[in-house]
């Protein structure tokens, strides 16, 4: 608690009081504020000196303080315009830093805008590229289902059919590269766009600053606009200083020119990457082709010589076919003697007693009859192996037209379905991406 001190009246002033004691003087006691008695000639003189000094003084101490506050006016007139003109010059520097700054950033929001356009080209190519590789990846799989309807025994796993899977595992595989790619550089052109939007935020601060300073350049002692301000000297809190103000904009420079580079390596990349994958996908197309070429002249000499084949096979079943209806010719002329051997023979068992002779005739007669049936046998056995052969003939002759068949089949597959659907593949320029 504050400490008082007690309320107490103050003590009366007292006043000295002139007194006329000296020689030539009134006698009594001067009054307070004036006198009643007159002054003396000394006195007279005294206070006219008094005035004369004390205007002298004054005059003096005027004069003085006139040309002191001529001086200062002067001074401080100097002093106003060079600090002005300092001020002023100072103004035209900063105008210079920002302008230079300003255009830094302008260049390198034209560069970046122009970088991202380039990209969005290569993003499109990659996209066509994409889009593109839909049809080998269809005509691939095309190819490997139609040969699927080949016939037995041509329904193998020829090297036809490992270009064909080798070529649709290249082409996935191109695809999830290309939809990588595609994302890599979405991103990038992302990341474009946002340090395009700072330098223009900066960039844009920096021409209203611009703005603002050339217009405190413009004013002057006798600029109408000019008004008073008495708070404006105070410093903000949040103002930077020049340092961390040229090193915000450099900061955002580096890393625009940075994202800038990258882009720039990402759109070499992607040419690369189209640049390999149409090649890559151009040989394939032509080590498949190659393979169909070759499988299809192995099935068309193949059906050549099934077909030579086949004729002989025909013409070996028209002999053979005749050769059976010789035997069977054969075997119809030998019953005949052989009916008549055994009528003889018959007959002649029938001779009454001592007529039933073993003659000559008689022995004959029945060495003919086997000799015969020998012949008989023989003929048979020969047909029964003819027609055995015939049926053989026939087997091969059902076989030989399968397999043709079949060869044709295979040869339609390859040559009509396959190959004419191929001629529909994608050129280099359309799996490159210049074109839809």
């Amino acid at each position: 608690m504050a400490q008082t001190v007690p309320p107490c009246e103050l003590p009366a002033k007292e006043y000295d009081v002139a007194r006329n004691t000296g020689a030539y003087t009134s006698s009594g006691l001067a009054t307070a504020g004036f006198r009643t008695a007159k002054y003396l000639l000394e006195e007279w003189f005294q206070n006219c000196y008094a005035r004369y000094h004390q205007a002298f003084a004054d005059r003096d101490q005027s004069e003085r303080q006139r040309h002191e506050s001529q001086q200062l006016a002067s001074e401080t007139q100097a002093l106003a315009q060079r600090t002005q003109q300092d001020s002023t010059r100072r103004v035209g520097e900063r105008l210079q830093d920002t302008h230079g700054w300003k255009s830094e950033l302008q260049r390198e929001v034209e560069a970046l805008v122009a970088e991202t356009d380039l990209l969005l080209a290569q993003k499109q190519r990659l996209e066509r590229a994409l889009d593109a590789t839909e049809v080998p990846f269809s005509i691939a799989t095309d190819n490997l289902q139609c040969r699927e309807r080949r016939q037995h025994p041509n329904l193998v796993r020829d090297y036809v059919e490992t270009e064909l899977l080798k070529e649709a595992e290249l082409i996935r595989n191109i695809q999830e590269l290309l939809k990588r790619t595609i994302m890599q550089a979405v991103s990038q052109i992302r990341l474009n766009r946002e340090h395009k939007e700072t330098c223009e935020m900066d960039w844009s601060d920096k021409v209203e600053a611009y703005n603002i300073d050339e217009t405190c350049g413009r004013h002057h002692s006798q600029s109408t606009q000019a008004q008073a301000h008495p708070h404006s000297t105070a410093f903000q809190e949040s103002a930077s200083t020049p340092e961390t103000w040229a090193k915000f904009t450099q900061d955002n420079l580096c890393r625009a020119q940075r994202e800038r580079l990258a882009s720039a390596n990402l759109r070499v990349l992607v040419d690369c990457i189209l640049r390999d994958t149409s090649e890559d996908l151009r040989l394939q197309c032509d080590a498949v082709n190659l393979a169909f070429g070759r499988r299809c002249e192995e099935l068309e000499d193949a059906r050549h010589k099934l077909q030579q084949h086949l004729h002989k096979t025909l013409r070996e079943i028209t002999d053979q076919e005749h050769n059976v209806a010789a035997l069977k010719q054969a075997i119809r002329d030998k019953e005949a003697p052989l009916r008549v051997a055994q009528t003889r023979l018959y007959l002649r068992s029938r001779r009454p007693n001592v007529e039933l002779c073993r003659d000559a005739a008689q022995f004959r007669l029945v060495s003919e009859v086997e000799e015969l049936n020998m012949s008989l046998a023989a003929l048979r056995e020969k047909l029964l192996e003819a027609e055995q052969s015939l049926r053989n003939l026939e087997d091969t002759h059902m076989s030989l037209e399968k397999d043709i068949t079949a060869m044709t089949n295979s040869l339609f597959i390859d040559r009509q379905k396959c190959m004419a659907h191929r001629t529909r593949y994608p050129t280099i320029l359309q799996l490159a991406g210049y074109q839809w």
